[in-house]
């Protein structure tokens, strides 16, 4: 086999060099050759020119008949100075030019009305490439730069940020990829994954999770249309058209977690606003996703149904329409942030809410032609106090579940309580307890709030079979061991549990107390003991505390 490298040494500007293609297929060169023009070397007269007409004239410029006919090459630009022509050839351009000063034929033309545009995003390997092209045909042929910023993202590669090779066999298909997971899921995936300047890891099990995640929402749009929307008459669907923000005064009229779930949707779209104005594509959507799978989903759908289901303690009208005004105008909002994210399933998704009639002059009744929801400057109305006493809910709410939890509760028994806190936050969970019973699985029969600093409140904490849960200052639970767990059934567990741990710990204390072990042992397997011993005597400390507890 015999290798012929060719060397390529850099040419100083100014030297000739070959930017054409015969290929079916780009912009053709703009030269015209005048016919038999040959000159004795075999060479024909040329003209470049902008059009035709232009050529012509140049052509009888510099000496030729007004008959003079003429050819134009046929071979097309290379692909990267045909690709520079992109911006402003692929909305009109030349057709509708009026000169190379910038000026158009007619202002209506998508030429005027599109260019030059805004942001050019990108990949940084081709900044020279492309960009760079497009920005100097733009000045030269159009007068305008065809565009004002350059958004570089990184290069797609495999999971451990590697290239993608076909050799590795690490290339992952987006055709497969869409047919598995859906086009959405992989959209979602790499703009998430965007860090301006940084290479973007392809991770199948992102992609997966995110296909979780488009699920999770349609999940959402079924319980609100096909759950909390039931029975709604027409007269309610359409007052509950989304056609602007929620005001402040509306919001004030809401229950607790109402404003709750509205205020934190309002600073989502106040900080997703900032971000896609500020380029942070991927944080933006990461608080989309955690905002409707952390609070609309797992909190304020489930606490709806209290609103909407007798069984829960609901069915009052008013706050059934007020939950279903909340749910709808929050998945609405949601829909539109998450739109430029996952274009398919959230256009599906708003044609089966309730939506305001298809505006005047609009070219279609589409999610994509949609408002945002901060169309202005002014700020979304957020109430900052119902934020803070919401935490405090849900701090309260965790540390239950978390009680239940550690104490081997079974999932369908509900355990008493007694929630000791000041004032207007004691209040606020009086308000909703039938929210706390259902989301801590208590009974309500044996759930008491009581005020912070009264006799009730000093016997519950005064009581030595009970466990305390501390959620801020002021604000506590006792909740009663004897509904928690069977004293003597946790006792025998616990004391086999405590047996167990007992033989473990004094097995792994003997290798250590072994000279030939530690001395002979690598260092690295000598700590991974010692670790395993220090985690061993540390559940054991906790099965005692335990049996102390139980007393």
């Amino acid at each position: 086999n015999t290798t012929l490298t060719l060397p390529f040494p850099a040419r100083p500007l100014g030297t000739p060099r070959c930017i054409s293609r015969q290929l079916w297929w780009g912009h053709r060169i703009p030269v015209w050759y005048v016919v038999g023009s040959e000159s004795s070397d075999g060479e024909e007269s040329y003209v470049v020119a902008r059009d035709v007409d232009e050529a012509r004239a140049k052509a009888v410029e510099a000496g030729h008949p007004d008959s003079v006919e003429l050819r134009q090459e046929e071979d097309v630009l290379d692909t990267w100075f045909s690709s520079g022509l992109w911006p402003f050839a692929t909305v009109g351009w030349p057709q509708q030019e009026g000169g190379k000063d910038g000026g158009v034929s007619d202002p209506a033309s998508d030429l005027a009305r599109f260019y030059p545009g805004t942001c050019l995003e990108t990949g940084y390997d081709i900044l020279f490439f492309w960009v760079a092209r497009m920005v100097m045909l733009g000045i030269e042929l159009t007068g305008k730069a065809p565009f004002e910023v350059v958004y570089l993202h990184g290069l797609v590669r495999a999971a451990d940020g590697t290239k993608m090779s076909k050799t590795k066999g690490n290339v992952v298909d987006p055709l497969d990829t869409v047919g598995a997971y859906g086009a959405d899921s992989l959209r979602y995936s790499l703009v998430t994954g965007v860090t301006p300047g940084q290479d973007v890891p392809l991770n199948v099990d992102k992609i997966a999770a995110n296909k979780a995640f488009a699920n999770k929402l349609w999940n959402c749009c079924k319980f609100v249309v096909y759950n909390a929307l039931k029975g709604a008459d027409d007269d309610e669907l359409t007052a509950l058209r989304v056609d602007g923000p929620l005001g402040r005064e509306e919001l004030e009229a809401l229950a607790l977690p109402e404003r709750y779930v509205v205020s934190k949707c309002h600073e989502l779209v106040e900080g997703v606003t900032e971000d896609l104005e500020g380029y942070q594509l991927g944080a933006a959507g990461s608080k989309i996703y955690e905002f409707l799978w952390d609070q609309y989903a797992d909190w304020y759908i489930e606490i709806s149904k209290t609103r909407l289901y007798e069984s829960l303690g609901g069915g009052g009208a008013a706050e059934a329409r007020s939950a279903r005004r909340v749910l709808v105008y929050v998945l609405d909002t949601c829909l539109r942030l998450l739109h430029p994210y996952m274009p398919h399933v959230t256009e599906q998704l708003w044609h089966h809410l309730p939506r305001a009639p298809k505006p005047t002059g609009a070219v279609a009744h589409a999610l994509m032609l949609a408002d945002w929801p901060k169309m202005d400057d002014a700020p979304l109305a957020v109430d900052e106090d119902a934020v803070a006493t919401f935490e405090c809910f849900q701090a309260l709410t965790r540390g239950i579940r978390n009680a239940r939890a550690e104490y081997n509760v079974e999932p369908g028994r509900r355990i008493a309580a007694t929630v000791v806190a000041p004032g207007r936050i004691r209040e606020a969970i009086e308000s909703e307890v039938r929210s706390l019973c259902m989301l801590a699985k208590l009974d309500p029969d044996q759930v008491d709030i009581a005020e912070a600093g009264s006799d009730e409140a000093r016997e519950a904490a005064a009581g030595d079979k009970a466990v305390r849960i501390v959620v801020q200052d002021g604000v506590e639970a006792y909740l009663p061991l004897s509904g928690l767990v069977d004293a003597e059934k946790e006792r025998g567990r616990l004391e086999k549990r405590k047996a167990k741990l007992a033989k473990e710990i004094e097995k792994l204390g003997g290798r250590l107390k072994s000279k030939g072990f530690v001395d002979k042992a690598p260092p690295a397997v000598v700590e991974k003991v010692r670790a395993e011993l220090a985690e061993l005597e540390d559940q054991a400390s906790k099965v005692q505390a335990s049996l102390e507890a139980l007393g």
